[in-house]
């Protein structure tokens, strides 16, 4: 860690500004449930073709928005890195608001054509290229901004509200499927979900305007001998760790799809396991947080995921066997568990590891790399390893294979709580 004599001098941030900076992490993480939740209508609506020809460019357009994430993650980062935190979150912010509300705002298929699939498309490049620059400043300012034993916990606030925009998305995805038919839904009622995510991007940068710079000075002193090298051996187990945590993660959303179309159980039991994710997620966050400002990540990260390790493919066993309520909460509230604690603390170790300098473009265009790989590519992957092997249980078996490599990178990276 890098204590800076400027951070004791800084104003401690709001509970406001904290929301403004932690509300870009949240949005996508919002935008990437209700697209998920929403996929069939959003074909219908804006696409030709019967219902699963539409689905399918559907499916392909929202795996479009992942190709523009590392570009968004490289020039956005690096203009976080050389002009300060503050113009890269507001740039970001303010695309991620045309990009949502673009895409919630285009019209039908019915009514231009061929022209709502290229509108899509288009505002999904965007949406992905601002995803792409918004997490790297995030929490380069979180950390600089933050006490310097809360700096642990400040990171959590950030990976937090992502767990707690699925719960929202998972509330407004059941509330609007409940409560409106289905030609409703194609009609007019995806577009509400997403307009609700785009509402919170004008107070969102009202707030970010209020911030003062955290950019270090020393940001801007040249590289010292064998930094290089030390920086790419970070970046690469960070890539390992953030691939891990992505593909737990994407594992444990794909429960709601997997439920119903591998273990063929209703749809209330699998929209309320989404539920129950992000409300575990969300807590498990904080307290990892807590957990390393006081014993440091590498200590704190290590049993969660060997435990995970262990733990994943006798939980999907049983999970198959038993094709219950019951058993699904269970296994999603156990694998949440072990995975927020272990891969947060992960996260947390690769970011307080990476110097001031190229912080937020490291950590922007690493995250960016491994979302569209792993995040692309993770719920295909084992709906093609159930087709293959027959077994149900599969997916446990790629998450053991991921958390293995995750816990190898962690432990190539020096623990900051005892560097300082």
């Amino acid at each position: 860690m890098e204590p800076s004599a400027a951070t004791a001098a800084r104003p401690a941030l709001t509970r406001a500004q904290i929301a403004s900076v932690a509300a870009g992490n949240a949005l996508e993480f919002y935008d990437f449930v209700t697209y998920s939740f929403f996929a069939v209508q959003i074909g219908r609506s804006l696409f030709p073709g019967d219902a699963s020809q539409s689905l399918i460019l559907s499916l392909a357009t929202f795996g479009v928005g992942f190709v523009s994430r590392p570009l968004g993650g490289l020039i956005i980062g690096r203009m976080a890195d050389r002009r300060g935190r503050k113009p890269a979150m507001i740039l970001s912010f303010s695309l991620m608001g045309i990009g949502i509300a673009g895409l919630a705002l285009t019209p039908s298929y019915a009514a231009i054509g061929a022209a709502a699939s290229v509108t899509a498309v288009l505002f999904r490049l965007i949406q992905g290229f601002a995803l792409g620059g918004e997490v790297g400043p995030n929490a380069a300012f979180l950390m600089e901004a933050a006490p310097p034993k809360r700096r642990g916990f400040y990171l959590s606030i950030h990976l937090a509200t992502a767990d707690t925009a699925t719960l929202v998305a998972g509330i407004v995805g059941f509330s609007l499927s409940s409560l409106l038919s289905e030609a409703q839904l194609i009609a007019w009622g995806w577009r509400v979900a997403f307009l609700i995510g785009a509402s919170i991007v004008p107070f969102g940068l009202a707030l970010r305007r209020t911030l003062e710079e955290t950019l270090p000075a020393e940001a801007k002193e040249p590289p010292g001998p064998g930094s290089r090298h030390a920086l790419l051996i970070t970046a690469g187990a960070g890539m390992l760790i953030l691939g891990a945590g992505t593909i737990s993660n994407y594992t444990l959303d794909y429960l709601t799809t997997y439920a119903q179309d591998t273990l063929k159980m209703a749809v209330r039991p699998a929209f309320g396991a989404t539920i129950m994710l992000g409300l575990v997620s969300a807590l498990s966050d904080l307290g990892t947080g807590w957990l390393v400002d006081r014993y440091g990540p590498k200590r704190v990260l290590v049993g969660p995921w060997i435990a995970l390790i262990l733990l994943a493919v006798p939980t999907f066993y049983v999970l198959a066997a038993l094709r219950s309520p019951t058993a699904l909460f269970g296994a999603t509230a156990l694998l949440t568990l072990l995975h927020i604690f272990g891969s947060s603390a992960a996260i947390l170790l690769f970011i307080l590891a990476l110097p001031a300098r190229v912080r937020a473009g490291s950590l922007s265009l690493v995250y960016a790399l491994a979302i569209a790989i792993f995040g692309g590519s993770t719920q295909l992957m084992e709906k093609l390893l159930i087709h293959w092997t027959g077994s149900p249980v599969a997916p446990g078996w790629y998450m053991v294979a991921a958390v293995a490599a995750g816990l190898t990178g962690a432990l190539l990276i020096r623990d900051p709580k005892r560097s300082t």
